[in-house]
């Protein structure tokens, strides 16, 4: 089990609203009665999502009896997975990938621009609680390192000067697209040659 910051202001109740009720409903469908407690992952991340981005312990006992599952048993789920988090991270969350092909191209300098532009510690959300950001194993994108991601989206292909760019858009509430940020398609080459030379950048 990871070991994780619980935030010590937590509310007194939580429970889904009805567009999120609905959403569990149909996700509850996939699975047999008697095995309901299987939802317990998806109804995880619903509660993060209605709760800007992170999870109270009110969340894990509402869940805990929605899916008549002991409450130690959706703790422990929501403490092992990295994905899920117990204390607040703002609107926006940065996860920076600081494993060896990221580190190697550039992750340091992404780093430093965290710290200069959010928080100069990590899990620490700014001033206005826009965001935080935070140190992470590999994201799975390693030809496009260095590399970010923010809630459900990457950033690829980073820099110092594209990183404060990001980071700045996050703080006028109009973050910039996700993707590269040196125009590569997917994880495509940025210089394709035929034989015979010609260019198909």
């Amino acid at each position: 089990m990871s070991l994780k910051r619980v935030n010590p202001e937590q509310p007194k109740t939580f429970e889904f609203s009805e567009k999120f009720k609905n959403i569990a409903e149909e996700i509850l469908k996939k699975y047999p009665k008697k095995n309901k407690k299987s939802a317990v992952m998806p109804f995880l991340y619903l509660a993060q999502k209605q709760n800007n981005n992170w999870i109270p312990l009110a969340a894990i006992k509402y869940i805990s009896k929605y899916l008549t599952m002991p409450y130690i048993s959706v703790y422990e789920i929501a403490t092992f997975y990295s994905m899920f988090n117990l204390s607040p991270v703002g609107k926006y969350f940065v996860q920076v990938c600081t494993t060896t092909p990221c580190l190697i191209r550039g992750a340091d300098k992404i780093i430093k621009v965290c710290k200069q532009k959010i928080s100069e510690k990590e899990n620490q959300v700014s001033k206005k609680g826009e965001c935080s950001w935070t140190e992470v194993e590999c994201l799975g994108a390693c030809v496009n390192a260095p590399m970010m991601q923010i809630n459900n989206d990457y950033y690829e292909d980073l820099d110092e000067k594209s990183t404060a760019k990001i980071i700045d858009s996050i703080f006028k509430n109009k973050i910039l697209e996700p993707g590269s940020y040196r125009g590569r398609k997917n994880t495509s080459p940025e210089n394709i040659k035929t034989i015979n030379g010609t260019d198909h950048a």
